[in-house]
């Protein structure tokens, strides 16, 4: 029994000095994992001057506004009021009585036509032209008119009949600074001359017939509004589309494909508004979008996108308003989306979302969330069983798969913590980029 007993308490001992030195000989501890940091922010490659140099020197003392019906000398009157004669007798429907008050040696009485002071000159001049809603019908040479008036600094006409070629030229207009053209009879290439004109922060073509590839250029081009919307653009838009520094920007309803490119992110100083609605674009969203924390409406319903929402997406502190409606994304809606501070109407109905949490189900008790006609289970209004599992029958995937979990951001704190229905005398967001998506009237 003895001996026994010593031969156990030997083992005992061997055990408690040799077994944990053999263990740590044999099985070292695993290495640490490293950090996963997200990709570098994407930059834009060309750079804008901020606060925007002035028009003119700001110490000029200008002459003050004059009254219409007495000017004093107007800048080039014969040659504007030679041009003016001749858009005249092009015009052959008029139906607001524009071309009637045309007449005469003083263009500032004429319908349409706003003067003030020329900086350079100091006298008045003819500083704008408003033909806005007009209607006029006829073959309207704009680019021949507007290269006549030499002192223009904001161009409007929307629903007319104007078209042509758009030449070389407008970089001679030292003050323009606004154009409009929305609605009109513009046919052709995309008008890269236009952005010769390089102190407009104003640029307006949607509603007209100008259809291929837009230039690399109009995204390089300094401009706070682009409003290219309701044309027949095609191709993919090109991969420097986060250089531009436009705030307010319209793709919608055009023929484009391709993704969205990844150099969005670049925009985050600068882009509020963006619609990329009834498009033909398609794949996964890049997780870039998810550094626009200035952005309040973003809008990519009605493409062939597909794939989950990134996780970066709730790094988009200011977004009130989200349109993924009409695509086929899928996979859970999630929480950090619906923990966003400032959701007021986010609209993922028709695609194919699987999950939401408590966070998200707050939200569509509030009626800020829309996620009819995706495959939740147990959610009314959802797609039939026989749907959603032909669409999950086919394999599904992304590129970059690994970049939809990164959160680039410290997460925003959730608001409407305490509320639980919504209410009535909540005053809604008022974006400018939808307005731009109603047809002017013709």
């Amino acid at each position: 029994m003895f001996p026994q007993l010593l031969f156990s308490t030997f083992l005992l001992l061997i055990n408690a000095y040799f077994f944990p030195f053999a263990i740590a000989q044999t099985c070292p501890p695993p290495p640490r994992c490293p950090t996963i940091s997200p990709p570098p922010r994407p930059t834009r490659t060309v750079t804008y001057v901020r606060p925007r140099p002035p028009l003119y020197n700001p110490s000029l003392r200008l002459l003050p506004r004059q009254p219409n019906n007495n000017p004093g000398p107007l800048a080039n009157r014969a040659r504007i009021l030679a041009i003016t004669q001749e858009l005249k007798r092009n015009i052959t429907f008029d139906p607001q009585g524009y071309t009637g008050t045309w007449v005469g040696n003083n263009y500032c009485l004429f319908k349409g036509f706003i003067c003030d002071t020329v900086p350079d000159r100091n006298i008045t001049g003819l500083a704008g032209i408003d033909f806005n809603g007009a209607r006029f019908g006829g073959n309207l040479n704009f680019y021949r008119f507007i290269t006549n008036l030499p002192d223009i600094a904001f161009f409007h006409a929307n629903s007319n009949n104007f078209s042509g070629v758009i030449n070389q030229g407008l970089s001679g207009l030292r003050y323009f600074y606004e154009i409009d053209l929305s609605n009109n009879k513009f046919a052709g290439g995309f008008p890269s001359n236009v952005l010769g004109a390089t102190n407009l922060t104003f640029v307006d073509l949607r509603y007209n017939n100008y259809l291929g590839s837009v230039p690399r250029s109009l995204f390089n081009f300094d401009t706070d509004v682009l409003f290219i919307n309701n044309n027949v653009f095609s191709r993919t838009i090109p991969s420097n589309f986060g250089n531009t520094p436009a705030l307010y920007l319209t793709l919608a309803n055009n023929n484009f494909t391709g993704t969205i490119p990844r150099s969005i992110g670049a925009a985050w100083q600068t882009m509020t508004e963006v619609l990329f609605l009834g498009n033909k674009l398609s794949g996964c969203l890049p997780f870039e979008i998810g550094y626009l924390n200035r952005t309040t409406v973003l809008d990519v319903g009605s493409n062939r996108l597909t794939g989950p929402i990134p996780q970066s997406f709730g790094c988009m502190a200011r977004l009130q308003l989200l349109n993924m409606a009409h695509n086929k994304f899928y996979g859970p809606i999630p929480e950090v989306l619906c923990r966003l501070p400032n959701a007021f109407n986010f609209t993922l109905s028709n695609n194919y979302f699987t999950q939401v949490g408590p966070q998200c189900r707050r939200l569509i008790r509030l009626r800020r969330l829309n996620v009819n006609r995706n495959c939740i289970m147990g959610f009314p209004f959802q797609r039939s069983a026989a749907d959603c599992a032909s669409f999950f029958a086919k394999p599904r995937t992304c590129a970059r798969e690994s970049t939809f979990s990164i959160i680039p951001c410290r997460l925003p704190a959730a608001s409407l913590r305490t509320r639980t229905v919504a209410q009535d005398d909540e005053v809604p967001p008022a974006p400018r980029t939808y307005n731009a998506l109603v047809k002017p009237p013709h």
